[in-house]
């Protein structure tokens, strides 16, 4: 992956300013793979992207994280701080041979892997948690056969549950970093702490506070010695904080 430059991660912060969630994801997404259009970024498995998310957080700011959570227990609370190594985090999908098959009692279907595309569509459309598992299965089934029948496009919103549970713990074994999950024990009360890591979200905070501190650094070096925003974004982080500290002597 080439690391890209401060000047084009500045853009991309001050472009997902103006956004939520899934906009920001899709921003550093393509910082992650500028050469991939918007139709291919949204319609890779979701572990692809956490995948090339984790690889530019490596890239950006090295292999470990600092993690905060609450403890779950409502009488403890505690604020549990932590350094996560993420050198083995982001593993890419693994289909198996043939695709993803699921057979349960007359169905049998094939699968695709959910996509950040199919969590966008399902989001503005389910009523429940359970509703948006029925939307995504019905998504991402590309065949599926009951009793020796074809099932029609239109039959596949109503599959049952055994079908759903099927298709979502081969898709978990399939692509197992689509949802990182930490289990942690408070050091406190011993309760564990079940956590979702969010490399996007994580990545974006990161970024927001990496940006916020360049631009206080291009506003002292341009009102110390009249340059330009590139020509200060041009010098290596070193050679910044070397002038920095020249200011700070003066």
């Amino acid at each position: 992956m080439a690391v890209t430059g401060p000047a084009e991660l500045l853009a991309t912060w001050e472009a997902g300013l103006a956004q939520q969630g899934s906009g920001r994801a899709l921003l550093l997404h393509r910082a992650a793979r500028p050469e991939a259009g918007t139709d291919e970024l949204l319609s890779v498995p979701l572990g692809e992207r956490a995948a090339d998310l984790f690889a530019l957080r490596r890239a950006l700011f090295g292999e470990r994280m600092q993690v905060t959570i609450g403890c779950a227990d409502p009488d403890c609370g505690e604020a549990m701080e932590f350094e996560l190594d993420a050198a083995g985090l982001g593993a890419r999908p693994r289909l198996p041979e043939g695709g993803l098959r699921v057979s349960e009692g007359e169905w049998s279907l094939e699968f695709r892997l959910p996509s950040p595309a199919d969590l966008d569509a399902i989001t503005s459309r389910a009523a429940d948690a359970e509703d948006a598992r029925r939307l995504l299965g019905a998504r991402c089934a590309l065949t599926a056969v009951r009793g020796g029948r074809a099932v029609e496009r239109d039959e596949l919103s109503r599959l049952p549950d055994a079908v759903l549970k099927r298709f979502a713990e081969a898709a978990e074994q399939a692509d197992p970093t689509a949802e990182v999950t930490l289990n942690v024990a408070c050091p406190e009360c011993g309760a564990a702490t079940p956590a979702e890591l969010d490399i996007a979200a994580y990545l974006w905070t990161e970024l927001d506070a990496w940006a916020r501190d360049v631009m206080l650094d291009v506003h002292l070096l341009a009102s110390a010695y009249g340059w330009s925003e590139p020509q200060i974004l041009a010098l290596s982080p070193l050679r910044r904080r070397y002038y920095l500290e020249l200011c700070a002597d003066v």
